[in-house]
């Protein structure tokens, strides 16, 4: 499945350039960089050399699309491990972004 606004929230983010609008640690907020590892409540992101944890639940972000553009995404909305994601399209869950 091709990656989209649509379905943002069922694909993984791995490889994906995000940033860090808001954060419950304001330490966090306006790091941007690319995903290099995403777990179920967490992802690591390298900013220039250095990876940076960014807890999911309660942070508000943009993730880049490629081709399409910049994604308001909810932490909280991307809980769960990719492979755990994928399958809420298969139950028929809401998948797109509607921060």
């Amino acid at each position: 499945m091709r990656l989209s606004k649509d379905n943002i929230l069922c694909h993984e983010l791995l490889g994906l350039k995000v940033r860090v609008l808001n954060h419950l640690d304001p330490s966090l907020d306006g790091v941007e960089g690319v995903v290099v590892w995403e777990t179920t409540r967490s992802l690591k992101v390298d900013k220039g050399g250095r990876v940076v944890t960014i807890l999911k639940p309660g942070s508000l972000l943009l993730v880049e699309i490629p081709g399409f553009g910049w994604v308001r995404v909810r932490g909280d909305d991307i809980l769960g491990s990719p492979p755990e994601r994928a399958k809420r399209i298969v139950r028929g869950e809401r998948c797109n972004a509607s921060v």
